[in-house]
């Protein structure tokens, strides 16, 4: 590998990559009244245009990529240039600059997947798809919810019964989000069922193209169709696609899941869902209720909210730096997220009353209604808030878990 460069290189660098092929971002000032700016959860995009925007999104992180800025903290021999963090977030800075083509659509595969993949994945595993998913050429899903086991993840009954150096997969998942443009698919199956339920899963890799796999669009109450339901019938994945232990799966649905936690709760740096709190506060005035104490202070709750949880989760990004696991500190962030997002959705709601779902034409009304109706699921995503709750009084605050109902007893 060629000797490392200094941050003063690296950011001259990059900033010649970026001029050379990007052009600077625009930052458009619109009057009131001109036009509607996109602030929803999960946008609504029809088949061509989500198609579109991931060959865009492909293209960009493979010119990225090949030009050694793609997976800058990786290691080297899974493709990445093996960079301290503080060169990512050069990087980020300067190319925040320019207007370059959304990377959305790998976020689920970059921020949950390639992690879990690479502390528990098979060297066979690791050197076919690290690198692809890290250049855009593949996209991937998690694929742990199911119908009857989404809070309770460690309930799933999704069966990998063991055909000699294969594995048969059948099952249904639910609520898996880019299912439809995946290539691969992270997976949790039982596949002891007579051990205690947290001791008898194991992950695998599964090719989201093979024979048995059918992925079904969910309709949300959005408009938007970003969820699916995925079917199982017989699907055939190879042991050496296995992550982690036979029946040790509870371990590696941990890794994902807290860097699930760490990719959703990394929205809160911006103060709400990743849309920031600029606009909420131009709404406010739009409005005429600038002046009224009581949303001033609605909005100060948010705007501190969001800065208190940003520091969080910047000490938790500095702990996955350090090679840590994430911890706990990851479902604060989330549910600090999804909390700020419904003091949001509480105080659009309160200023706006019917005009939040009245499409007008108003500046800054309806454009709203898609957010608000976004909350409820962001709330359930990565885990509901009941159940970060309880993580947060166990493992954090060291508090008794809650009796079972079979202990509790009833109460008069």
């Amino acid at each position: 590998m060629p000797d490392t460069p200094t941050e003063a290189e690296f950011e001259k660098q990059a900033l010649e990559f970026l001029e050379a092929n990007a052009e600077p971002r625009v930052e458009v000032t619109r009057a009131w009244g001109e036009g509607s700016d996109d602030v929803s959860v999960l946008p609504e995009r029809t088949a061509e245009e989500e198609l579109a925007e991931l060959e865009a999104a492909r293209a960009w992180a493979a010119k990225r990529f090949d030009a050694g800025f793609g997976w800058i903290t990786g290691p080297p021999e899974y493709g990445g240039r093996g960079l301290p963090r503080s060169y990512q977030r050069i990087y980020d800075s300067l190319e925040s600059r320019f207007a370059t083509p959304p990377q959305t659509l790998f976020g689920i595969g970059l921020g949950m997947v390639a992690p879990t993949i690479l502390a528990h994945g098979t060297e066979e595993v690791k050197d076919r798809y690290l690198k692809a998913l890290w250049r855009g050429d593949i996209v991937a899903c998690q694929l742990f919810s199911e119908p009857g086991a989404g809070s309770d993840l460690a309930g799933l009954q999704t069966r990998a019964v063991r055909d000699g150096d294969e594995w048969v997969v059948t099952g249904q998942k639910v609520w898996t989000s880019g299912a439809h443009l995946s290539d691969i698919g992270e997976i949790i199956c039982r596949t002891d069922p007579d051990l205690p339920k947290h001791k008898g899963l194991t992950g695998f890799v599964v090719d989201m193209h093979a024979p048995g796999v059918e992925v079904r669009p969910l309709r949300q109450m959005t408009g938007g169709a970003s969820f699916n339901e995925v079917f199982f019938t017989e699907v055939r994945v190879p042991d050496s696609h296995r992550l982690g232990d036979v029946n040790g799966g509870w371990t590696v649905a941990l890794t994902t899941l807290m860097n699930e936690r760490a990719a959703i709760g990394g929205g809160m740096a911006s103060g709400g869902g990743g849309m920031g709190t600029q606009r909420l506060i131009e709404l406010i005035r739009h409005q005429g209720r600038a002046g009224d104490p009581a949303i001033r202070q609605q909005i100060a709750e948010i705007v501190v909210n969001g800065r208190v949880a940003s520091y969080t989760n910047m000490r938790a990004m500095a702990k996955i730096a350090a090679g840590q696991l994430p911890g706990p500190e990851m479902s604060i962030a989330k549910l600090s997220l999804t909390m700020n997002m419904r003091r949001m959705a509480d105080l659009l709601s309160s200023v706006l009353g019917p005009k939040l779902v009245a499409d007008s034409g108003e500046w800054g009304t309806y454009a709203w209604a898609q957010f608000v109706l976004g909350v409820p699921g962001m709330r359930i995503a990565g885990g509901s808030d009941e159940i970060l709750h309880n993580i947060i009084g166990e493992r954090v605050l060291g508090l008794p878990k809650e009796p079972s109902p079979e202990t509790s007893g009833s109460r008069a």
